[in-house]
């Protein structure tokens, strides 16, 4: 193999990666897609197969807008998830949560006995601040 052919190669397999890539997001915004019905899916599903170059180009151009529309709204959406979960974690933890659920849980602290009652003041105070 000359040093050409090789660097068609790798061009070859950039390209093919490349259509791949591009194939997945279709089909993910397809089936993200609310709007369409199944019957549309499975055309556009049945197109990609026989003709798929054609049909990759035709569906990026033709719904191309909408498609970049609906990943924003899926990170959104994924975003937004996250930080709740976040929030909902670190609103469990001793540093976290409002200054009367660190003071609640202080309270249970001392009435189970793990804490003094010098302890509970200086967590009280420290929620107060």
């Amino acid at each position: 193999m000359t040093f050409f052919q090789s660097i068609w190669l790798v061009f070859e397999i950039f390209l093919f990666i490349a259509y791949l890539m591009i194939l997945f997001q279709i089909i993910g915004d397809l089936f993200r897609d609310k709007s369409l019905n199944g019957w549309v899916k499975a055309i556009w599903i049945l197109f990609l197969v026989i003709v798929p170059l054609i049909t990759a180009i035709v569906y990026v151009i033709a719904r191309g807008r909408g498609m970049g529309q609906r990943q924003l709204e899926a990170q959104q959406r994924a975003r937004h998830a996250a930080d709740d979960y976040i929030r909902s974690v670190a609103g469990s933890g001793p540093e976290g949560g409002s200054p009367v659920e660190q003071i609640a849980r202080a309270k249970d602290l001392l009435d189970a006995g793990a804490i003094t009652q010098a302890e509970f003041d200086k967590l009280k105070a420290d929620a107060l601040r």
